[in-house]
Formats: C-alpha cells, sequence, structure tokens
C-alpha cells in the first residue's frame, strides 16, 4: 500500500505512559493510514495493551499527542474516543445474551430508550451487517452465537458509531480455522470500505496474510515499521525478542527411551471418544492433533481421572490400572495442565508461590496442619529460576504476570508434583512467540530428563516442530499415528480431515 500521497487518519507522536516508576510506553510513534490494515506485535509486556488503552481513552499518556486527521486531539475516555471514530473489538467479546442482535449493535447510542421505531432500528442492523458481508438475522437473540458471531456483532456495533479507526485485539484466538477466514474476510472488506484496522495477533501467518504493514515494539518502545512484504518471519521474531532465531522452532533429536510408560488400549467413553489406542515411552514427546471438536482433551480428561473412560485397558509401568479420579492419577505420577489457565488452572488472584504449591499442598502442612511459607517459597523460588518466570517475586499475584509467565506458573504448579507423564493442553494458546520458544523448551528439557510428555495442540507448526510421534483425531475417533520425522501439514491435515465411517475408517497404526 503506497501512502506517500495520503494523510495519516490517526498518528501518535512521543507517546509515553508510566505507572509509578515502571515505564509501560516510551517515546513512541506510528502512524494509521485510511483504508490500511496495520499489523502490531510484540511479546506480552511489550507495551501493545497500554497503546490501545490510550487510543481508546482508557488510558492518558503521561507525554506525546495524539492527532486524528491532522488536528491534535485529547481522548480522554471511551466515549470521546467513540466520537472521534477510535473503537476497539477485543479477544472476549462484550455481547448482552439477553438482548438480540440489532439491540446489542445500536447499545452504546443514546437514543435507545421505552419508545422506540424497531421496524427502523432492524432495517440499520440489517444495512450495517449486509455491510460487512455476512449473514445474520438481528433480531435473533444474542445467547446463542458463536464467538466468531459475537465479534461480528462487535465490529457491528463499531460501524453503528461510523468508525474510522478499528483496533483487533486478538480476535482469532479463540476461533476455528473457518472462523477465523470469515473475521478476516470481514476485516478485508471493512478496508477496502476505507477504515483503518489495528490488527494485533500472536499469529503470525495471520499478520503476513492480511497486513499492509507492520509495527513491532519490545519493552514498551518501538522497534520497527516496515511493508510487510519487506519483512521475513525471523527477522520480525528477531525484532520482537531482541535477539536471531534462525531455526527458531527447529527440531531437535528425540529423547525417547525404550520403556514404555503408559499404554492405552481400545480406551472408549460413550458418545466422546472410541477405540483410542497409544503408547507413550519415557523421554518421548507424544502429540494429539485434530481440528476443533476432535475430542482430543476428553481423551487427556479421562488419563487424569477427571471423566474417565466406560471401557478400555490402561497399562502404567507394567501394571493395569483403573484411574477413577485425579488424585489416583496423580499417586501414579501423572500430571495435567489444562488449556484454560484463567478458569481451570489457576487462582489468578492468590500468589506465584500459593499457585505453585495448589496440587500439592499437603506436602507443606506441619505437624500442626498448618502451612509451611517456606517451604511454599522456596519451591516458587526454584521454578522461577527454572522456567524463567519473568517477575520481582513470587508474591505477585498471578493475575498480574503477562499471559507466557502465567502459563509457566501453571506449568510449575503441575512440575512440582513431580510427574513421570505430563499432559499438557494447548501450553502455549494466547502467548507470544518468545514465550512459546521458551515453552517448548521446557517440555524439551523435561523429556531429556526421562518424562513422558503428552502435548495437545491446535497449533500445528508446533506439533511438527515438538513431536516425537502424532496422534491424529477426527470426531472421537484416532484415524492414525505418525512419526515427527516425516509428518508434515498435508499428511497431519489429511487425517484429521478424512471422512470416518464404521466400515470405512481406517485402523489406527501404532509406530
Amino acid at each position: 500500500m503506497d501512502n506517500t500521497a495520503v494523510s495519516p487518519v490517526l498518528e501518535m507522536r512521543g507517546i509515553s505512559k508510566n505507572f509509578a516508576m515502571t515505564a509501560a510506553l516510551t517515546d513512541l510513534s506510528i502512524k494509521l493510514y485510511p483504508g490500511e490494515i496495520h499489523g502490531l506485535v510484540g511479546e506480552n509486556g511489550a507495551g501493545k495493551s497500554t497503546l490501545i488503552k490510550i487510543m481508546t481513552g482508557v488510558y492518558a499518556a503521561s507525554s506525546g499527542e495524539i492527532l486524528i486527521d491532522g488536528e491534535p486531539v485529547t481522548i480522554s475516555s471511551t466515549q470521546v474516543a467513540q466520537k472521534l471514530g477510535v473503537a476497539a473489538v477485543y479477544q472476549e467479546p462484550m455481547v448482552f445474551p439477553d438482548l438480540d442482535i440489532a439491540e446489542n449493535i445500536f447499545i452504546s447510542h443514546h437514543n435507545l430508550g421505552p419508545v422506540m421505531n424497531w421496524r427502523a432500528l432492524y432495517k440499520d442492523a440489517r444495512n450495517i451487517v449486509e455491510q460487512l458481508g455476512v449473514s445474520l438475522d438481528v433480531e435473533r437473540a444474542a445467547s446463542g452465537l458463536t464467538l466468531a458471531e459475537q465479534q461480528t456483532v462487535e465490529i457491528a456495533r463499531a460501524l453503528s458509531l461510523k468508525v474510522r479507526i478499528l483496533i483487533m485485539d486478538e480476535p482469532t484466538a479463540s476461533l476455528s480455522a473457518h472462523e477465523v477466514r470469515q473475521l478476516i474476510e470481514i476485516a478485508n472488506t471493512l478496508r477496502k470500505q476505507g477504515t483503518s484496522i489495528l490488527y494485533i495477533s500472536h499469529r503470525l501467518e495471520e499478520i503476513f496474510e492480511i497486513s499492509d504493514r507492520v509495527t513491532v515494539l519490545r519493552d514498551g518502545k518501538h522497534i520497527s515499521t516496515n511493508a510487510i512484504g519487506a519483512v521475513t518471519r525471523g527477522k520480525l521474531i528477531g525484532d520482537m525478542v531482541g535477539r536471531e532465531l534462525d531455526e527458531f522452532f527447529g527440531r531437535v533429536p528425540s529423547q525417547a527411551t525404550d520403556h514404555t510408560l503408559i499404554s492405552v488400549r481400545n480406551l472408549s467413553k460413550a458418545d466422546v471418544f472410541t477405540d483410542i489406542h497409544f503408547d507413550v515411552r519415557s523421554g518421548e514427546i507424544l502429540c494429539f492433533a485434530g481440528l476443533i471438536g476432535a475430542r482430543r482433551t476428553d481423551v487427556a480428561l479421562a488419563l487424569f481421572g477427571i471423566a474417565p473412560a466406560d471401557s478400555g485397558e490402561i497399562v502404567f509401568d507394567g501394571n493395569p490400572v483403573r484411574i477413577g479420579d485425579p488424585q489416583q492419577a496423580m499417586d501414579l505420577g501423572i500430571s495435567y495442565v489444562s488449556e484454560d489457565r484463567r478458569k481451570f488452572g489457576l487462582a489468578m488472584a492468590m500468589p506465584i508461590f500459593a499457585n505453585i504449591s495448589l496440587a500439592t499442598l499437603r506436602r507443606y502442612l506441619n505437624r500442626f496442619g498448618l502451612i509451611d511459607r517456606q517451604g511454599e517459597n522456596a519451591a516458587a523460588e526454584k521454578y522461577r529460576k527454572q522456567l524463567n518466570i519473568r517477575t520481582p517475586s513470587v508474591e505477585v499475584d498471578v493475575g498480574k504476570l503477562s499471559g507466557g509467565n502465567q502459563q509457566k506458573v501453571m506449568l510449575g504448579k503441575w512440575l512440582n508434583a513431580n510427574p513421570r507423564l505430563l499432559i499438557v493442553d494447548e501450553p502455549t494458546r494466547g502467548i507470544d512467540v518468545g514465550a512459546k520458544a521458551e515453552v517448548h523448551q521446557i517440555i524439551r528439557e523435561l523429556a531429556k530428563s526421562g518424562v513422558a510428555v503428552i502435548v495437545i495442540s491446535s497449533d500445528l507448526p508446533e506439533v511438527l516442530s515438538i513431536a516425537d510421534r502424532i496422534v491424529v483425531m477426527r470426531e472421537g475417533r484416532q484415524m492414525g499415528i505418525i512419526d515427527g520425522d516425516i509428518a508434515t501439514q498435508e499428511s497431519v491435515m489429511s487425517l484429521a480431515t478424512q471422512f470416518d465411517d464404521s466400515k470405512s475408517a481406517p485402523q489406527p497404526q501404532l509406530v
């Protein structure tokens, strides 16, 4: 996109933001042009969220100026931002389930009231939805909308406010591949209509597909802005983390031993999954791949005893076992890191040390039943150093950490249980590329130490990078097992999307 003859619709000059003694942003400048999709990337803690909040009036900058159409403006609140044509769509949409779609679209308008011209409201809502090129019944209740549909409603709400600058903050983090494609099409439609979009994502493939230009932030500072055609993935990652990263996600030799730690045969749960077969050796990384709805997590929940299987056989370290609850799994040496760290993995309002000891609290009780704080702190310090958790103190509440550091705390919590088999569900979802590489390294080091690891991941490049072998599932059935050394995206996706019925389904092959 050639901007040489076009004036920026929004320009931020020399923006700094300080919180007490901490500088969140330092002398940052950025320009957005009409009809441009501008990618914004950086590790967690790079300053992206602070920048967004200044643009939308949540925070006031400590210094610097903001210009819209070349004129200085003061964005003192979200309402002022909306009047200036600036709005944001976040990873978790704010939709009111008891209202219909049209009401949700116009909820920010002050002229809504008890006396409404409903015919006009629905007509205007339909016009906005059609402008996005999607099909939605605007009289439908919002309670049954998918995440992608909720985000469409949020975008429609922004358009109803005559938005000129739309910020899309990790909009695809929880979407399926099909929903991602729909959202990208909407963004492209808005670009053609002249809307300026600031697109923030950890998914670099999306940045390269959708962006006209891309800006990198690191440690609250502007590092680079380039036309997307003038930058490589390696250069972008290097700018983000501040070091060269050749073969950043390259494969490493397998650490698998000859000792089979767990064997699973004919594992089934009614209406969930059927006839699951696999072995995991000590030191091996076995990945589960598949599309949304493949039921990979359900297999993990069965192995950890949260939702036990109805039938089948599990042999652990040579002995047949029945895992009926998580305590039995933990007694065997099995740990499970949930895919949802906020809901099921961590207590966000509690400090790091308390989260690290949460799954093994009995270990820290003295003979009077009181918690040994010194022991808790010692364990937390051990994992703070081992996992490179970036925090000034283990007394800090987990909710104040970046996503990548929260993920490391959750790993530390379950490593503290001394697992022989570690099941990690979506280990790098929602974290930046630098933290992702660190988590991969942690998993590899665990395997090297002899721990058997099962990784469930929807990130196919991640699977291909770390897996010794790959179990591919589709709709609760195991479609095959592929050796990691010969696996390709095409071979995995071919199995993941293969038509399956009771007569033609292939028998899983153990390799």
